[in-house]
């Protein structure tokens, strides 16, 4: 049986802490040299000390973790890229099973199909797929975890046209709360695939995901579109206008804040409050730019740098903008079509934060999103326009932070009476337990108790914006009966 140690401090050091039977991977514990630096995820705020992070190679190794965890009745937490603004990856006291290691990826151009680990970001699936001109829906930033964004649903600039990320999801492997590996897919285990398609963490850890490609790039017309903040509300009607009719290929994401000291945009706008419209054209880079054209018409943009570009390029182009160990609050919400009074309010609350990192980001919906019946996905609320998520950000040095989360809180306090359910990878870790059923609307979220209650009646995978399975459902006093 072959067995790892973890460490206190240097490998010559004793005593010795944990073992874990078939664990092949890298333990960690509190005095390791290297503690504080794994246990730190995205957001800075995030201060948690587990009692081990087992830094997994394969399947087996988070076999062998989750069966040490539920032995020892271990609170767990499931880490894959770590960029969840909740901080759920990683918990006080327990065990973190660490895939970040894990960041293989494999394509299969003929058949359009990629397989991808568990531990992966999405500038490690873009660098390989877009070699052979393919992609699949990923986010906007491509340090962004492959797991977490697509077990919550995968908001991205491919989605009007391709689906969200769980749309174009055909395959996973994952270890469930007893430690036995399961594949799931629509002939296997249809119940727990349809249920991972946006129900997030709460089933148990995927090891590996298998998507469905498609063509894309890899040169599109893309870019952000600038104009000064006092010009927002009629930017935003002509916007609101623009979208209705705009075709599928058209991703599209507002942006509310100042503007970033990127290279690509002069120095004397940095920091200017701007109003600032994103965009991706995933087909022809000239019917891209008919597209585009009325919306670089409108007013006199104070930078248009739309244009053709790499896709992969493209995709990491914001990364420098949400750096990892700042903190981050966030709220959000799901919204209908832009009317008057919602612009009124966006407009009159979107730039009054105090941080210059602080910023607003809205991004379009429908297409190929609201084309998928409602329960077909545990993917909710898809008759939605828009998904808008309100983020105080700043560094930890800064002073910010009390006045930038009041000011998330009376901005989405505003947004009420506009409500329509949440993206659940955008809620935050102090939400009312409430809004997670808002994520997915009665019946999704009554249909993944039912699945949770199946196959974890313990709630061992809590550590997530949780859904509880039906109380009294588990027969033994399991790492997370005490959440239930």
């Amino acid at each position: 049986m072959t067995s790892t140690t973890a460490e206190f401090g240097r490998a010559s050091k004793e005593p010795t802490v944990a073992e874990i039977d078939g664990f092949r991977g890298r333990l960690i514990s509190a005095n390791h040299d290297d503690y504080d630096t794994a246990r730190a995820v995205w957001n800075g705020a995030t201060d948690r000390r587990p009692h081990l992070i087992a830094r997994c190679i394969g399947a087996a190794d988070v076999v062998a973790a989750v069966r040490f965890a539920r032995d020892r009745d271990l609170e767990i937490a499931i880490r894959g890229g770590g960029h969840n603004v909740a901080g759920t990856a990683v918990c006080d006291g327990g065990i973190v099973i660490d895939l970040s290691t894990m960041r293989g990826v494999r394509v299969d151009p003929a058949d359009r199909r990629a397989w991808v680990q568990g531990g992966a970001l999405w500038g490690d699936v873009d660098h390989e797929t877009q070699a052979h001109g393919l992609a699949t829906t990923g986010g906007i930033v491509s340090h962004t975890g492959v797991a977490g964004l697509t077990l919550g649903g995968g908001v991205g600039w491919l989605m009007r046209k391709h689906g969200l990320t769980v749309d174009n999801l055909l395959a996973v492997d994952v270890v469930m709360a007893d430690g036995e590996l399961l594949r799931a897919s629509a002939d296997e285990h249809p119940d727990l695939f349809w249920a991972l398609r946006g129900g997030g963490g709460n089933f148990g850890v995927v090891t590996s995901f298998e998507f469905r490609l498609h063509s894309v790039g890899p040169t599109v017309l893309a870019g952000p579109i600038l104009w000064d903040a006092s010009d927002a509300g009629e930017v935003l009607r002509f916007y609101g206008d623009f979208i209705r009719d705009a075709p599928d290929e058209l991703g599209t994401v507002v942006r509310f804040g100042t503007a970033p000291p990127l290279p690509v945009i002069p120095e004397d706008l940095h920091w200017r409050p701007v109003i600032i419209v994103g965009s991706c054209y995933a087909g022809p880079v000239e019917e891209g730019e008919q597209a585009l054209c009325p919306l670089r018409a409108f007013r006199t943009p104070l930078l248009d740098l739309v244009g053709p570009k790499p896709y992969v390029g493209f995709q990491s182009a914001l990364d420098s903008t949400v750096v990892h160990g700042w903190n981050y609050y966030w709220k959000s919400t799901h919204l209908p079509e832009l009317r008057d009074d919602l612009i009124d309010v966006i407009a009159g609350h979107a730039f009054s934060c105090s941080s210059p990192r602080s910023y607003v980001a809205m991004f379009h919906l429908k297409g190929a999103v609201s084309r998928v019946a409602e329960g077909e996905t545990a993917f909710g609320n898809r008759q939605a326009s828009h998904a808008i998520t309100l983020d105080a950000v700043w560094q930890p040095s800064e002073n910010f932070g009390d006045r930038d989360t009041t000011w998330t809180r009376g901005f989405f306090a505003a947004l009420g009476r506009f409500r329509e359910g949440v993206y659940v990878n955008f809620l935050a870790g102090d939400e009312d337990p409430d809004r997670v059923r808002e994520a997915y609307g009665d019946s999704v979220y009554d249909r993944l108790v039912d699945v949770k209650t199946t196959y974890d009646p313990d709630n061992v995978f809590h550590h997530n914006q949780n859904i509880r399975p039906r109380l009294n459902a588990g027969v033994s006093g399991s790492a997370g009966a005490g959440n239930t």
